[in-house]
């Protein structure tokens, strides 16, 4: 019925068999970015939120939701991360928050999904700590930046 490979022949959602794919070195990095007001940027900056260390606790989230797309993504396959990095960056340029995840592992399927499920979980981690400061931040451009490994080879953002 559908080429699509999470689909089987009657149109039924389905788990992709990739038991016999060869394992490759896997990476991807994803990027997105949180806006708000001057004042919230501020405490950011100055580590005066009472919530905490904002950049240091959305990090920890980031990396621990990559750990557990799998429990997320109702068709991923969980998969044996050997690394995963946060990264969130004050930009003034854009008032706001720039999050990048690189994600690794050596493996049958990709880790893309886990690199945009750490930028997004990092993202509303942000939010989170930062709302009571601002409830109009906003939330943005969250996409996969690049990818390599696998079939499909090396892909980048253009």
């Amino acid at each position: 019925m559908s080429d699509l490979s999470h689909v089987d022949r009657s149109g039924q959602a389905r788990m992709v068999d990739v038991s016999s794919k060869e394992s490759t070195e896997r990476f991807a990095r994803a990027t997105g970015v949180i806006s708000m007001s001057a004042d919230a940027l501020d405490a950011v900056r100055k580590n005066s939120v009472e919530k905490g260390d904002v950049l240091a606790v959305a990090r920890i989230a980031g990396v621990m939701a990559a750990k557990r797309t799998a429990e997320l993504i109702p068709l991923c396959h969980p998969l044996m991360l050997t690394d995963v990095q946060v990264h969130a960056t004050i930009d003034d340029t854009i008032r706001g928050i720039r999050v990048e995840s690189t994600v690794r592992t050596a493996g049958k399927t990709g880790v893309e999904m886990e690199a945009i499920v750490a930028v997004s979980v990092t993202l509303v981690t942000v939010y989170d700590m930062c709302k009571s400061l601002d409830k109009s931040m906003v939330i943005s451009d969250i996409c996969l930046a690049e990818k390599t490994g696998g079939r499909s080879g090396t892909w980048k953002r253009p």
